[in-house]
């Protein structure tokens, strides 16, 4: 039952048109910084560039497929019209205000501070201000999404919250705790000497704020992925959840474990203690639960629709699988990636093994090939499979989107892989161009070269992708009939209070926040003569 369905579609639009613009500023840089190009006049270029690049694909892009497929779900899930219609348009505007907000000054060379706002780099107050009104639109998400689950409740006292939206609270939940992070540096430390109120910073305090932000915003990232491994993959290739209890506590295991582990990002940094950095990589370590209990439900659940559709014997199931459905295809390039990019990440959370790459390409193969790779490919088949039921017409060129995901993996194992490789090698990252006729950076030049190449195959999927989407919008009226998620092999009929509800998993996370962050930043904020003078860039005082 989609009765909002031109707010979904305004949400998913906007976010893949920006997707877009990121995608070929992505490829941009790779282009100028490798030895197909020449150095570039005014490296400014491309710290703005990065920029617009890294905000729009960190904040903008997945809260916009967040906050669409959560309307989505919430009307299907629940089976009741969205209530706060009214406000959710408002929260979709303010992001579009933030966005335009915060990227104009980037495009004037304001704000090229990238989206970690690496103070005590200070750009123009308005990018900080778009950046924080995204956010604002975004918690008008959050509230909506627990106002019907609430509402949905009352009237069904006696039932499991269906998993697609239980999963989806949890998502709003973890984003609304994640953003304080970021939130705090921004109005305690960076606006203030952005709008002139002061003009020192304490760039250590502000790091350790972000880092709150940094790395749990990855898992509000990964949600919606999640949300289709466990909801629509199976429904979509003829098979069934194989555990429903399973799939409630992956996603409570995220809401606790993900948030108080980011200082593992500042393992270099010296205004934090070593204690306190163990005890995030050991957390760290934690988020490796939900992903693994994930793959296990996850691959259960694809061998029971491989076995329903008549696989026999250990592996007989494998092949009996709908390999030319594109959300199977999307599913495993995904794991595929998951698994290579979750490698890389337990030689980030390692004190030992982050010192050989910190600061190197290996950190930008390592968050691309999860973000860029496992998570956004998953994006694409949310779109596939949602499409015909948001228009009413089909999505007919299977060729096409198959084609395109080919595409999409490929090019982001050929970009992500050099990276990578180059990595180890010593490369930094953030660096602008590099003088390939240097015999200590001559062994990078194929490597970089390569991943070049990756990045205009990445353009190519991405125009694909858009052009499958456009096609859509333009097909013959199809009658899709409801959009449903997929269902457990033993549907629950009543489940355990602990996995129908949030109170005590969002309790435990900000407990655990406050006792991994609580020590370290009031140390730092009653320390004194820790400040530094501010860096204003592109022209600001």
């Amino acid at each position: 039952m989609l009765t909002s369905k031109r707010l979904i579609l305004a949400h998913f639009w906007l976010a893949f048109a920006v997707f877009g613009l990121a995608l070929l500023l992505g490829a941009w840089q790779m282009l100028v910084r490798s030895p197909l190009h020449g150095w570039l006049g005014n490296p400014e270029w491309y710290y703005r560039s990065l920029t617009a690049h890294g905000s729009v694909m960190g904040y903008v892009f997945p809260t916009l497929v967040a906050m669409g497929f959560g309307y989505a779900i919430s009307e299907s899930a629940l089976a009741q019209p969205l209530v706060g219609r009214r406000w959710a348009w408002a929260g979709f505007g303010l992001i579009v205000a933030g966005a335009i907000m915060a990227m104009v000054p980037v495009a004037l060379g304001h704000a090229s501070v990238l989206y970690t706002f690496y103070p005590p780099l200070i750009g123009n107050p308005f990018y900080y201000i778009g950046v924080v009104l995204v956010v604002v639109g975004s918690w008008i998400w959050v509230a909506l999404m627990s106002i019907n689950l609430r509402i949905w409740k009352r009237a069904n006292p006696d039932k499991p919250v269906p998993l697609a939206m239980f999963a989806n609270v949890a998502g709003a939940y973890l984003w609304a705790w994640t953003a304080v992070g970021a939130a705090l540096e921004l109005l305690l430390q960076i606006i203030p000497a952005a709008v002139g109120l002061t003009s020192t910073i304490d760039a250590g305090l502000a790091r350790v704020f972000f880092s709150w932000t940094l790395h749990a915003i990855v898992y509000f990232w990964l949600m919606p992925t999640y949300i289709a491994y466990y909801t629509i993959v199976p429904r979509a290739i003829g098979g069934k959840v194989y555990s429903d209890a399973m799939a409630r506590i992956a996603f409570i295991l995220f809401l606790v474990v993900a948030m108080p582990i980011g200082i593992h990002h500042s393992f270099m940094d010296p205004e934090v203690g070593a204690g306190f950095k163990f005890v995030h990589s050991a957390f760290t370590a934690l988020v490796a639960l939900p992903t693994l209990l994930t793959v296990f439900t996850i691959c259960a659940s694809v061998e029971i629709a491989g076995r329903l559709r008549g696989g026999r014997g250990l592996f007989g199931w494998i092949a009996a699988l709908p390999w030319r459905n594109p959300i199977m295809l999307a599913l495993a390039f995904s794991f595929l990636m998951l698994g290579f990019g979750g490698a890389g990440g337990l030689v980030n959370m390692s004190y030992q093994l982050d010192t050989t790459i910190h600061n190197t390409q290996w950190i930008t193969g390592h968050f691309h090939l999860i973000f860029g790779g496992a998570i956004v490919i998953m994006y694409f088949a949310i779109a596939y499979d949602l499409w015909p039921h948001l228009t009413g017409r089909a999505l007919a060129s299977l060729r096409l989107m198959r084609l395109q995901l080919w595409l999409w993996f490929v090019g982001m194992i050929v970009t992500t892989f050099p990276w990578h490789w180059v990595g180890i090698l010593g490369m930094p990252r953030r660096m602008a161009y590099f003088d390939y006729t240097d015999p200590a950076l001559a062994a990078d030049a194929f490597s970089v070269t390569l991943s070049a190449v990756g990045g205009f195959i990445l353009v190519l999927s991405g125009i694909l992708f858009l052009v499958v989407l456009l096609r859509g919008q333009t097909a013959p009226h199809a009658d899709s009939g409801a959009y449903r998620f997929a269902t457990a092999v033993h549907p629950p009929v009543r489940v355990p209070a602990a996995l129908n509800g949030y109170a005590l998993w969002v309790a435990l996370m900000i407990g655990l926040t406050v006792t991994n962050y609580g020590y370290p930043i009031l140390q730092l904020a009653t320390r004194h003569g820790t400040a530094v003078p501010a860096v204003y860039v592109g022209g600001q005082r």
